[in-house]
């Protein structure tokens, strides 16, 4: 018998994938179908080919991708360590530039 604040559950969506490669932009976006909320530490994987596209365009691809919801164990884990990733910004120093 499973444990439940091990176990991870899993299910498939379609998905709308954007992409594009030009001067201005270059950027990948997923939107799944409906209204799934993602959470700390869940995980999402598109299904099909590698896309390329060339330079200078912008295409949108319908997809279907699998997420695959945290258990409660990870998803503390997941905020536990992203409060550190959030602490190490601090340490990065700005300067008013060079001194003559």
């Amino acid at each position: 018998m499973p444990l439940p604040f091990l176990t991870a559950e899993s299910f498939d969506t379609p998905c709308t994938i954007t992409v594009e490669q030009s001067p201005e932009h270059f950027h990948a976006h997923v939107e799944l179908a409906g209204d799934v909320e993602m959470q700390p530490g869940d995980k999402v994987r598109v299904h099909g080919a590698p896309i390329q596209i060339p330079f200078g365009t912008r295409q949108v691809f319908e997809r279907r991708a699998t997420v695959t919801r945290a258990s409660p164990l990870a998803r503390a884990l997941t905020r536990f360590a992203a409060y550190f990733d959030l602490a190490e910004l601090y340490e990065v120093s700005f300067n008013a530039g060079r001194i003559k």
